[in-house]
């Protein structure tokens, strides 16, 4: 195998032949293809693309380069939820306690925060106790035990992909929407999956803001989910304003408790029943929308699914004491209210310029060894098309200082836009994909 002869097929925007991905992934696992290489391959990937027999190539080889979650012999549909990441993000906190009370098996494996968006498992560690760090035999008995488990990426899952992802994330080679999939469902299939639902972000606060990239990037994972026996399914949701309102780890998961009680937001509960209902029936436990939607909600009124979250906090080393009451978890030693100072309309929450406002508070990361401050953030009460008086308050600043308090301050100051007019924002669920093809929900 000569690799710059393999480069320049792809420059040239050839078609490598098959088994030619396999191997160059399994040379590259052995030391065998140099990082410059590699990087010079990802790079003609990025200008040509890959055909759909390539790419379905590349995703197996990156799997077999490791191990993955192994369910024999039993036969509890197992499902999951992936979201392409954004602001306020917390759906999985939610789901995954609500789906096992319905039946459902969900090993959770998650991220962390990188760049604007948050991540899950930053979430979860702001719990006193809590381990995101899972072997995958433990995963699968507490799966087996208690329906969830929500841990992190193993050593033993998809290593190539690791390798790869650093090597992108340095070589301006990130955005690449047969790259981006492949990444992603090396580690999705790596679950042990019957079924997955996709949750794709568009808007001003995606990685993929454009939403024509967005559905591209639903139809890519969708193929590549099927052709692995996976039923896979897409919603394309909202990312132009925050989900909720709490922006930063401890702030969500308070958020999260009070949701399961029946106490959340309405924009991040009917983002959250959407998923759960595709999730019921992508699993094959239930097949009426109406009834799979109800079931979800009966979860919450029922205390059952914040129960479930308790037990499965309890499982990893956390608290389970938080649940009943959230003033257990890591609080902000400074708070300061934001109010408008000028009358007008809200005509946008920028969810970029929060999340990089709690990065400058210490709440995020530019780098993926970066220390997280779990206290530190936001809860935005403004909203969209809002009416609002010189002096309203329209959030609430948490901070570890006052220099925190500032950072914050200057940070709402561009995220909040007041004004006159403004167009209207994103619907919050504006397409369903699959693998039939891409049904518009709303406008």
């Amino acid at each position: 195998m000569v690799i710059p002869s393999l480069i320049e097929c792809k420059r040239d925007g050839e078609e490598l032949a098959p088994g030619t991905w396999a191997a160059i992934v399994r040379a590259y696992a052995a030391d065998e293809v140099p990082d410059y290489q590699m990087s010079a391959l990802l790079m003609a990937v990025v200008w040509r693309g890959l055909s759909t027999a390539e790419l379905t190539e590349l995703t197996a080889a990156m799997l077999a380069s490791g191990d993955r979650l192994r369910f024999n012999g039993w036969d509890v549909p197992r499902v999951d939820k992936h979201s392409t990441g954004g602001v306020g993000d917390k759906t999985s906190l939610l789901l995954a306690p609500m789906l096992a009370c319905c039946g459902a098996a969900v090993p959770m494996m998650s991220g962390r925060g990188l760049g604007h968006t948050g991540g899950t498992l930053d979430k979860l560690e702001s719990i006193p106790g809590f381990s995101t760090q899972l072997t995958l035999s433990a995963a699968v008995a507490q799966v087996r035990r208690i329906g969830c488990a929500l841990f992190g990426q193993t050593p033993e899952i998809a290593p190539v992909d690791r390798r790869l992802y650093a090597l992108r994330d340095v070589t301006g080679t990130v955005p690449s929407v047969p790259l981006i999939a492949a990444s992603i469902m090396s580690k999705k299939l790596a679950e042990g999956l019957n079924a997955l639902v996709l949750d794709v972000k568009a808007g001003s606060g995606a990685f993929l803001p454009d939403e024509a990239e967005a559905l591209e990037l639903a139809r890519t994972m969708i193929d590549l989910g099927e052709a692995s026996g996976v039923r896979t399914v897409a919603l394309v949701t909202a990312m132009d304003r925050p989900l909720g309102h709490a922006c930063g780890n401890a702030l969500e998961v308070e958020e999260c408790v009070l949701a399961l009680r029946g106490e959340g937001p309405a924009d991040l509960m009917e983002v959250t029943l959407a998923l759960g209902v595709e999730m019921l029936m992508a699993a094959g436990l239930e097949r009426d929308r109406q009834i799979a939607r109800e079931r979800l909600q009966a979860t919450i009124s029922s205390g059952a699914a914040l129960g479930k979250l308790a037990e499965i906090v309890e499982a990893q080393g956390g608290n389970p004491a938080v649940m009943d009451d959230p003033a257990l978890l890591p609080q902000a030693p400074r708070s300061a209210v934001y109010t408008a100072t000028t009358a007008g309309t809200v005509i946008a929450v920028h969810p970029r310029n929060v999340g990089h406002g709690i990065i400058a508070m210490g709440g995020g990361r530019t780098r993926v060894e970066d220390a997280v401050d779990p206290v530190v953030g936001f809860v935005i009460t403004a909203s969209p098309g809002d009416l609002v008086e010189a002096g309203q308050p329209l959030a609430t600043i948490y901070a570890r200082d006052v220099a925190g308090l500032e950072a914050g301050g200057a940070a709402l100051d561009r995220a909040i836009e007041i004004g006159a007019g403004g167009s209207a924002p994103r619907p919050l669920v504006s397409h369903r994909v699959t693998a039939a093809g891409v049904e518009v929900l709303t406008r």
